[in-house]
């Protein structure tokens, strides 16, 4: 028996079985490529690809992400090209937007069909690094007889999801490599930076949607996940990453609306908020003009006297 044919018969075996869907994830990914997406292991054919048009419409919606996203894929490829290792951008669909694979190795990947525009979909390649990443929205690594289709069992695809600044998955990162000699502890390796890098995208993408808004950086119990909080000039909160959303049991998806940071953050704001806001609006203005009484009224807007009693109430008077 050939080694492709034992692996047709075995995926076979393991997605026909309920009870080893229900033990392991990849089972279940297994028999949900078979099941509800009438796939055949032994198939035989190139992924299928969007072209065109419409591939044309999917870059131009993710420009402004793909912008963002391209300094980070070009520091993840810097430290693993050269391993014979790609790094590919997907959108939610599976659909490659981007990639950077050497020269020596490109005609490797295009036999594979890892290149702009191949739809890496569970749906239409079943089990594999990118499809089944998106399919479950978690961190994958699928070694190479852990694909579905024979045909892909020569390579390993490691896998992150990206979250998108409303908190629905956007897009996966992708390390794909076609070696026999990576080893899934080298995987394993991989795996920790193409997590970071994902997180460095998702943060950056969220900085450049809110980019008028302060950004703060709230604590979690997720090392892993970003957990950003964008606050407007009005101390509003309106917008948050995936897991600030689940920090703070926000709506898991979609535009927040808005609310007071002081609220959420544990900050008290009784009564005397707005004189706090205040007397912190006097203070800047007196270190700007080095003490001047004048010129700190002149920046406020206020006359020289009104800033006098201003301070005198607040506690800030000079005697």
């Amino acid at each position: 028996m050939t080694p492709s044919v034992a692996h047709i018969e075995k995926v076979l075996e393991v997605a026909n079985s309920p009870s080893a869907a229900a033990r392991s994830r990849l089972a279940a990914s297994w028999r949900r490529s078979a099941e509800k997406h009438g796939l055949d292991p032994g198939e035989h054919r190139s992924p299928k690809r969007v072209e065109g048009t419409h591939l044309r419409e999917r870059l131009d919606a993710f420009e402004k992400f793909m912008t963002v996203a391209a300094p980070r894929m070009d520091c993840l490829f810097s430290l693993i090209g050269q391993s014979g290792c790609a790094v590919l951008l997907t959108d939610d669909d599976g659909v490659v937007l981007d990639q950077r694979i050497s020269e020596a190795d490109t005609a490797v990947f295009q036999e594979w069909g890892l290149s702009i525009g191949a739809d890496w979909s569970e749906q239409n390649e079943g089990t594999n690094g990118i499809g089944t990443c998106l399919a479950e929205q978690r961190r994958v690594i699928i070694h190479r007889d852990e694909h579905f289709f024979a045909r892909n069992t020569a390579m390993s695809c490691i896998d992150a999801p990206i979250y998108g600044a409303d908190g629905r998955i956007m897009a996966a990162l992708d390390v794909s490599s076609a070696r026999a000699d990576h080893t899934e502890a080298f995987n394993r390796l991989i795996g920790a930076q193409v997590a970071q890098t994902a997180r460095a995208i998702e943060e950056a993408n969220f900085r450049a949607a809110f980019d008028k808004a302060r950004i703060v950086v709230a604590e979690s119990d997720n090392a892993e996940a970003s957990t950003l909080l964008a606050i407007d000039e009005h101390d509003l909160i309106i917008g948050a990453t995936r897991e600030a959303r689940r920090v703070f049991r926000f709506a898991p998806v979609g535009d927040l609306a808005p609310r007071p940071a002081n609220d959420v953050l544990g900050r008290r704001d009784g009564p005397t908020g707005f004189e706090k806001a205040e007397r912190a609006a006097v203070i800047r203005a007196l270190t700007r003009s080095g003490g001047n009484v004048s010129e700190a009224a002149r920046h406020l807007g206020i006359g020289r006297a009104t800033l006098y009693r201003r301070m005198k109430r607040l506690g800030l008077d000079q005697g």
